[in-house]
């Protein structure tokens, strides 16, 4: 009797674990359908993403006219690389980007385009130096600097270098950009590049940081 109850317990146990593990086998098999769809949605934006990156890259070469900072400032890095008498083991100094129309002014835009292009080409393994660097580091209560733009306090001579100069001209809904490499030593053009930025704004007052002061009314005691 004993040993009867014994066995038909074995059994229960045995179909038991049976049971789920066939329950779990259908759970699998339903849940893999969902699994591979996943994945195959990902696979697809992995594969449109590389695409945008191919027409991104293309367009950098081939064309001129952008709808985005980024894609302006990647084209003149892309445009200047194509010149193969650019020496990438000499030093690259690279400048703020400047108004055409005034060599000696520039504003915030002109100096993000400049240091744009520091991380641009410092990528595509250019030599690019850091001319601004203080002959020691200051610190104060707020932090720790390196950079400076006090005459004083950097190097007085810089050894001879490509010098990457640019100017922007502000047009209608968008910015024309100029970029040159020039030899410091014989100041021969290395390569240049060219870019428009179509930001489609009509005041771009916005983006320079320029607008003018809305008009007030002065109230007076009659």
């Amino acid at each position: 009797m004993i040993k009867t109850i014994k066995q038909s317990c074995i059994a229960v146990l045995v179909s038991t674990f049976l049971l789920s593990n066939t329950f779990a086998a259908e759970q699998k098999m339903e849940q893999e359908p969902t699994v591979n769809k996943d994945i195959q949605n990902e696979m697809l934006k992995v594969n449109r993403a590389k695409k945008r990156m191919e027409v991104s890259n293309d367009m950098s070469t081939s064309v001129t006219r952008q709808i985005s900072l980024e894609q302006t400032i990647t084209s003149l890095a892309t445009q200047m690389m194509q010149n193969k008498k650019f020496n990438t083991f000499k030093p690259v100094l690279i400048t703020s980007f400047v108004r055409l129309d005034n060599f000696k002014k520039t504003t915030e835009f002109g100096r993000i385009i400049g240091e744009s292009l520091i991380n641009e080409l410092s990528n595509r393994n250019f030599n690019v130096i850091e001319f601004r660097g203080q002959l020691a580091v200051s610190i104060n209560e707020q932090g720790e600097y390196y950079i400076s733009r006090n005459i004083k306090k950097l190097k007085n001579k810089i050894e001879n270098t490509y010098v990457v100069v640019g100017t922007y001209s502000r047009q209608f809904e968008k910015i024309m950009l100029n970029a040159r490499v020039i030899d410091n030593e014989s100041g021969r053009i290395i390569t240049s590049a060219r870019a428009t930025y179509l930001h489609g704004l009509r005041n771009d007052c916005v983006l320079f940081k320029d607008c003018k002061p809305p008009r007030t009314i002065s109230i007076v005691k009659e």
